[in-house]
């Protein structure tokens, strides 16, 4: 294999100029890049479990109430069958996906790596739409459920009143004027919610556990309500056609993988070195326990709080404009242990639901920009944290107005949401390990996935206006992203450039500096270039070598961005570079040109159907040449300082 040798000169990349006051202030936040968290500060597993708990813990503040409307006196069994989906099912699959996804970038990155080509691409912007879904709606849910506990406060409800609406629009306001500054997840602020939510919650659910200790009669009524329904067959086929209402409670999976990076791998990970290829075993084994640890507090905690509100909460209560309509656990607190520890327990609870709604800000701004970039399918303000917090705040405003800043009518949309990820993880780990030869686990990761996609079927069915909600986002997304990439497509996409031996290096000190006339060729035989050459120098005065520019294209042409290898040969007073590994024609010999600055470039036109040409260039990275190389350049000059003598462009027909 030949030795590379990197290319000497760098090009100058354009950069967004900001003229006004507005402008600069947006380049002035946080950048945000794809980095994979190489070098960051670890903590202990039982420390950064609380960033994945102010997401996944913090549904509490509503996951019993919907549970009660969706399945009234079945909601244990329902929450039954869904704690076991979540030990048996989410938790065996997110301990595959942390074992090959130990950057923080979950499932997703998964698939992207499982699926190249752009049916890849095509897949990551259907998950990521859905994951913006997921994002938006922990938010604006979030927001909701806070306002809601805080005009149910007896306390804050005379100050508050009944503007649901405008209290969550405000608390959303809040949310981004604190990114907009600039935030940083703390895992002392996390624990600092999350530790006392946990421990008010467990308060409640023992005072409720020892009302029906001591009133049997609840137990009993509860019995016959069952008896109803049916046998407990029917009562158990009947938990399992409702559960999937319940998909709120697997959220948090994906928060836990994201957290990777943060996780301290102690001492097995002493000489970890992510250049070597090895995973970093110790972080992977510590994010387990921090999985398994969180899925078995969870699952706890929702037992418990279904069991106590089931037989607690009165059935007009928990409906519609019902005191514990979104806040079951809440309204025991207040109706059980008073009006002062219930007003601690509302403030608590709206602590843990706005940094839910700050993780999930967070989230996006670091899962947007470590895909769409790279796929060349965002502008380049997508790498600003200010610009992408301002077009959030937009989505949730809408979102919120849309849905009215009701609980129960976001869950459907969120559920979808929660759903879609964890299928896709399901998916990724079952394909992972169908590949590695580890037919049983594949096959029992098949078996969870058709459970989740059977889930998500059900909860799509039930309430299409999360998947109605889901696909507008994803439209979106491909909507934008489309466009994006057609708009950045006359960048040079070129990463980084190599001579591919010590004879190119040599070479190209002879052909840089207006020393050559620069002509692309399709074919690479002598007799090609022969002729290409007696047809310049028919219709041109031209002296001086040529420099005969053959371009190979890559298989995967969906990548944005590739580095490429030049090998260069001297063919008697001409030159011959052969340029792999390019994702365009076009955009290769454009940064071909301002490599070597030659005295003259001649291109051939094709002539054909325009359109057609802009979606092999688009698609291929083939198309009408010609064209599309001289408004590369043009493109490239306008955004650069240099005052260098441009060479001439010469359009032949062909």
């Amino acid at each position: 294999m030949p030795r590379l040798i990197p290319v000497p000169r760098q090009l100058p990349q354009p950069s967004l100029q900001y003229r006004s006051a507005v402008g600069r202030w947006m380049a002035g936040g946080e950048a945000l890049d794809d980095s994979t968290h190489e070098q960051v500060e670890t903590h202990p597993w039982w420390k950064v479990i609380w960033l994945t708990g102010v997401d996944y813990f913090s549904t509490l503040g509503y996951q019993p109430g919907i549970a009660l409307l969706a399945a009234g006196a079945v909601a244990p069994l329902a929450t039954a069958i869904l704690v076991a989906v979540t030990l048996l099912g989410a938790l065996p699959v997110y301990a595959q996906v942390c074992g090959r996804s130990f950057a923080g970038q979950g499932s997703i990155a998964m698939l992207e790596n499982l699926l190249t080509g752009w049916k890849g691409k095509a897949l990551v912007l259907i998950l990521l739409g859905f994951a913006a879904t997921d994002f938006v709606i922990t938010m604006t849910l979030s927001a909701a459920d806070a306002a809601k506990h805080a005009i149910e406060n007896p306390f804050l409800h005379p100050l508050l009143g009944d503007h649901q609406i405008l209290i969550t629009l405000a608390l959303l306001t809040a949310l981004a004027l604190v990114f907009l500054k600039g935030f940083k997840e703390a895992i002392g602020i996390a624990s600092a919610a999350a530790v006392p939510y946990l421990l008010l919650n467990a308060v409640v659910l023992g005072r409720g556990a020892w009302e029906v200790f001591t009133h049997p009669t609840l137990l009993a009524d509860w019995r016959a309500a069952l008896a109803v329904k049916g046998d407990m067959a029917t009562l158990m086929a009947g938990a399992l056609l409702v559960f999937p209402r319940l998909a709120l409670g697997l959220s948090g999976f994906e928060t836990g993988v994201s957290v990777m990076p943060l996780i301290d791998g102690g001492a097995g990970d002493k000489d970890y070195n992510p250049r070597l290829g090895a995973p970093p075993a110790g972080r992977i084994r510590n994010t387990k326990r921090l999985l398994i640890s969180a899925a078995l507090i969870m699952s706890v905690m929702l037992i418990a709080s279904s069991f106590v509100t089931t037989l607690l909460v009165p059935a007009h209560e928990y409906q519609p404009g019902g005191k514990a309509s979104g806040r079951a656990i809440a309204y025991l607190a207040h109706s059980y242990l008073g009006s002062a520890f219930g007003t601690v327990y509302d403030v608590s609870t709206i602590l843990i639901l706005s940094l839910a709604g700050a993780s999930a800000m967070a989230g996006l701004l670091h899962l947007v920009p470590r895909y769409l970039p790279r796929f060349g399918m965002a502008p380049q303000w997508a790498a600003l944290s200010r610009p992408l917090v301002l077009v959030l705040f937009g989505v949730n405003i809408v979102v919120t107005l849309v849905f009215r800043a009701d609980v129960d009518a976001q869950s459907g949309a969120y559920a979808t949401g929660v759903l879609v990820l964890i299928l896709s993880a399901a998916f990724a780990a079952t394909l992972a390990l169908w590949r590695e030869r580890r037919r049983p686990l594949a096959a029992y990761s098949a078996f969870i996935t058709l459970i989740f996609a059977y889930t998500l079927v059900d909860n799509c069915l039930g309430r299409p206006d999360g998947l109605i909600i889901g696909a507008i986002f994803t439209l979106l997304l491909i909507t934008v992203s489309g466009v994006s990439r057609s708009a950045r497509s006359i960048e040079f996409r070129v990463t980084k450039a190599h001579f591919t031996d010590v004879d190119t290096a040599r070479l190209a000190g002879e052909v840089i500096g207006k020393k050559v006339h620069l002509v692309p060729i399709r074919g690479g035989t002598p007799g090609a270039r022969a002729a290409k050459k007696v047809e310049i120098t028919r219709h041109y005065s031209v002296s001086g070598p040529f420099l005969f520019v053959h371009v190979h294209l890559l298989d995967n042409r969906s990548e944005f961005a590739a580095p490429l290898e030049f090998q260069l040969r001297k063919e008697g007073p001409d030159y011959v570079a052969e340029v792999h590994g390019a994702l365009a024609i076009a955009n290769t010999l454009a940064y071909v040109s301002e490599l070597i600055d030659p005295i003259s470039i001649f291109i051939g036109l094709t002539r054909q159907n325009l359109m057609n040409q802009a979606l092999r260039y688009l698609m291929l990275g083939e198309g009408e040449t010609g064209l599309m190389v001289y408004t590369i350049l043009l493109n490239y000059w306008e955004s650069t300082p240099e005052e260098d003598v441009r060479p001439l462009i010469f359009l032949m027909s062909d």
